[in-house]
């Protein structure tokens, strides 16, 4: 039997919920396949452990992790610590030096929920967002100088290599010809833009050469949003920036209904340092202890976790079991108009894993 150690980070707010949540469905799913077994180790960094210590987390954090197959998120971000802390504090600084450099977010309109699209002609869309995690936007080069003076001047510097932009849009296309419609999205600026965008594009057409069975096309993403909404069966695999590609992929969960059921993986595709798998609602503090927290977000996570681990029986088994539970009105938690807790979520999943005979 194949074993996996899992680092499970919690994190801040609704994170702590969702995690606990995935963590017993992923147990009672091991359990259910008979093939593997999970041991998650947990680290209990974040905003509170701030508080006490001075850092989002300890200096020897990373090296804590870095043998482990996987990391299993939860969210960062408090109302009294300041956003750059907490993020820069936790979720970046396991990304970067861990050169987790593609964020994979698929999106796509689980039985049972309506998209805010349901009257645009066409499929329901069924994308993919692959975001630039490393560099670019925050790459975290510039400074501030004469602090609270008339003439204060803060700088933000986006940064793009050659290595990082054509790793991440090769990696893109791989994707894209990995599934059925071959159909890739290169979203760029290049026109306000001109010199790291200007690359961008070059190297773009540059990588096309090498798939010539992959259809692609550019877009500015401006235009990008439009399209989104109102043309969303053209589009399929996408391509951005990190900051480009963090608020496209925002756009897209909430088109597909919310942004509690939206998953994220952080890949290092090398598999030289461990991947990280997170939802990408937040840390949510409005609804924190409440009980009420969309846990298919981190369920549907958990899927590409799998995956990622190899086990694809583990995988489309859990899949099944959500899309089962979606389509079920009254397992809808409030940020899809329903009343049902993160607690029957979770027992509904769990009880549809069981059941499940294939």
């Amino acid at each position: 039997m194949k074993s996996y150690r899992i680092a499970a980070i919690p994190g801040d707010g609704i994170g702590k919920e969702v995690i606990a949540a995935g963590i017993e469905v992923l147990q009672a799913l091991a359990r259910r396949e008979g093939g593997f077994a999970l041991t998650f180790d947990h680290f209990d960094w974040g905003s509170d452990y701030y508080k006490t210590h001075g850092v989002m987390m300890p200096e020897d954090g990373r090296d804590r992790i870095r043998h482990h197959d996987a990391i299993f998120f939860g969210a960062v971000g408090a109302p009294d610590v300041p956003d750059h802390i907490s993020l820069w504090g936790l979720r970046l600084a396991i990304c970067q030096p861990f050169d987790q450099y593609a964020n994979v977010r698929p999106t796509r309109v689980l039985p049972g929920i309506t998209s805010p699209l349901r009257h645009v002609s066409g499929p329901e869309l069924d994308w993919v967002i692959v975001r630039e995690n490393s560099e670019g936007e925050y790459a975290g080069v510039g400074g501030r100088v004469h602090r609270g003076l008339p003439e204060e001047v803060a700088t933000d510097v986006s940064m793009m290599t050659r290595t990082g932009v054509a790793r991440i849009i090769r990696f893109a296309f791989d994707m894209a010809r990995s599934r059925p419609r071959k159909l890739l999205t290169v979203v760029t600026k290049s026109n306000a833009q001109r010199h790291a965008m200007v690359m961008w594009d070059e190297i773009a057409a540059e990588v096309a050469r090498d798939y010539p069975d992959v259809t692609w096309d550019k877009m500015l993403v401006d235009a990008m949003t439009m399209r989104m909404t109102m043309k969303p069966e053209t589009i399929d695999t996408v391509v951005a920036t990190n900051l480009h590609a963090d608020i496209l992929s925002d756009l897209a969960a909430a088109l597909a209904g919310s942004l509690g059921i939206a998953p994220t993986a952080n890949l290092n595709p090398e598999r030289r340092f461990p991947s990280m798998f997170e939802p990408i609602h937040g840390s949510a503090f409005d609804i924190t202890g409440k009980g009420i927290a969309n846990p298919v977000g981190t369920f549907w996570t958990a899927t590409m976790m799998l995956e990622h681990l190899g086990e694809k029986s583990g995988a489309d088994r859990l899949m099944r079991a959500i899309e089962r539970v979606t389509a079920d009105p009254n397992l809808h938690t409030p940020d899809l108009g329903g009343k049902a807790t993160t607690r029957a979520v979770t027992d509904a999943v769990i009880a549809s894993i069981l059941a499940d005979n294939a």
